[in-house]
């Protein structure tokens, strides 16, 4: 008998829904753009009535797209960005739009925060950072500035426990996603009353619904999520995971000897541990990881591809194999322009915005697209060489994200990383990482390691050419000092 599982990955860009059979091969994919709302500078929204309506157009069109499938489906997982905001009130109705992790309203929240060291305080029982897009953040903002809509707060959720109600009326918080959110003690392992009293939001608390494993089932497919998305009703969902995790996963993580890159609206470095260390060299953040026991540990900012999306579309191109044709005739590290990959804001100085400087009349547009690529991997590396100070056992960096497609560069990370780069050969990390957790809860596995053990994922090796690598950490160097001497003017100007 054929068994097929379902995952489904709500981005930054699109929703994904994938179909796999036990081996993690992929049956069948379908993706729909997902619009992002800006309605003020510095604001990112969803739709939330939309983005259920995408959900269901997804999975009604990968099942017209293979005929016959649905009867196979075992079972149903979710993965999404992390972090952001999605509100019901006491109907179970969108309370207002969802909000995303790279929104930035507040920003004076944040820094009102730091200047009442309030993330000291956070930090030791969260092992978390205050970011503008975490939920508590966007929590007290709201509190502050549209106390109506505070006061109507009935249920308080991240988008895939968003999806996951719609499909099956069920009201949850995954544990992945929940405890990166400053709500969950992660050293006692459930919500905290102290930490949304330290906010200033201590009434959240009891609108938080109870929280759930990546692989536990959460409830099963309604009849009227049936006759909408044609899935048979009964088929169980299970908590699904934060994507980071999800991509960790099907990237194989599973020591300490292997960083992961995501390279996708955030720029993200993820490590695996067995235990919270105190005594560490920098802030790292840590969540809950979908193996039992384990952390998962990271350094991030959206400082990423989306950059290059963003300059692409402006500059009114199109094809990228062009682009990546056109930087790879240009001499490596050779030029002077620098691009600041900021357009989503950085943890560097969240008052730093984005730009490019070093331009004269020589240089043209491929000078401005390198710059683009340079930038978007000098980001990186910031959060990288972080990394590295905790997980002092690297041997190789595996990436994930769509830049894996662009040879040149991949091959631009490793000459200015200096190490050798891993590529799996996976299509949609997000949907199959939650198709994979589904597998466990409708035990098919007894849990994830042994998921994914029978992944038979390729890899492609990228090594580092090390005369560009020195010519690289010059202009690295240079990066830096231009970033400081931003922070510095920023933080005169405050």
């Amino acid at each position: 008998m054929k068994k097929y599982w379902l995952g489904i990955d709500c981005g930054g860009t699109y929703l994904k829904a994938g179909l796999y059979d036990n081996t993690g091969k992929e049956i069948g994919i379908y993706r729909a753009l997902s619009p992002i709302e800006n309605p003020q500078i510095g604001w990112a929204e969803r739709d939330m009535d939309n983005l259920w309506s995408s959900c269901i157009k997804v999975i009604a069109s990968l099942l017209d797209n293979n005929p016959d499938s649905a009867q196979y489906i075992q079972g149903i997982g979710i993965s999404a960005q992390g972090k952001g905001l999605f509100l019901l009130d006491n109907k179970d109705k969108p309370l207002g739009k969802g909000i995303l992790s790279s929104d930035r309203r507040a920003m004076d929240v944040v820094l009102q925060w730091r200047k009442q060291k309030v993330p000291e305080k956070l930090y030791p029982l969260t092992k978390q950072t205050l970011w503008t897009g975490h939920p508590v953040s966007l929590l007290r903002w709201i509190k502050d500035n549209q106390p109506e809509r505070y006061q109507k707060i009935a249920c308080v959720m991240m988008s895939h426990d968003y999806l996951r109600f719609c499909l099956t009326g069920n009201k949850n918080c995954e544990l992945t996603n929940i405890s990166e959110s400053n709500l969950y003690n992660i050293r006692s392992q459930q919500y905290d009353a102290k930490l949304a009293q330290l906010l200033g939001i201590e009434t959240i608390i009891e609108k938080l619904p109870p929280i759930v494993n990546s692989s536990a089932i959460c409830g099963y497919i309604t009849p009227e999520v049936a006759k909408l998305t044609k899935l048979p009703a009964g088929i169980p969902v299970v908590g699904g995971l934060f994507d980071v995790v999800s991509t960790a996963i099907c990237c194989g993580l599973k020591d300490e000897t292997v960083l992961n890159v995501v390279m996708g609206t955030w720029a993200v470095t993820s490590g695996i541990a067995n235990k919270i260390l105190d005594d560490e060299p920098y802030p790292y953040v840590y969540g809950e990881y979908a193996i039992p026991n384990q952390y998962i540990i990271h350094d991030a900012s959206p400082t990423s591809s989306a950059n290059l999306e963003w300059v692409v579309k402006q500059l009114g191109l199109s094809d990228y194999n062009d682009i990546n044709r056109r930087i790879e005739q240009l001499p490596k590290a050779t030029s002077e322009v620098f691009f600041i990959p900021f357009l989503y804001g950085t943890n560097s100085n969240l008052a730093m915005t984005s730009g490019f400087y070093g331009m004269q009349s020589f240089h043209n547009q491929d000078h401005l697209l390198q710059a683009v690529y340079e930038g978007v991997i000098f980001s990186h590396m910031l959060h990288i060489n972080r990394m590295l100070q905790r997980f002092n056992s690297i041997k190789t960096l595996r990436v994930a994200g769509g830049p894996t497609k662009s040879k040149v560069w991949m091959q631009m990370l490793a000459d200015i990383s200096g190490y050798p780069l891993e590529l799996a050969q996976i299509e949609e990390t997000g949907c199959l990482g939650a198709a994979l957790t589904a597998m466990v809860g409708t035990q098919e596995y007894k849990d994830l390691q042994h998921a994914v053990t029978q992944l038979k994922t390729p890899l492609t090796t990228i090594l580092p050419d090390q005369q560009a690598y020195s010519a690289y950490q010059k202009k690295f160097k240079k990066y830096q000092n231009l970033i400081e001497s931003l922070n510095q003017f920023h933080l005169k100007n405050e």
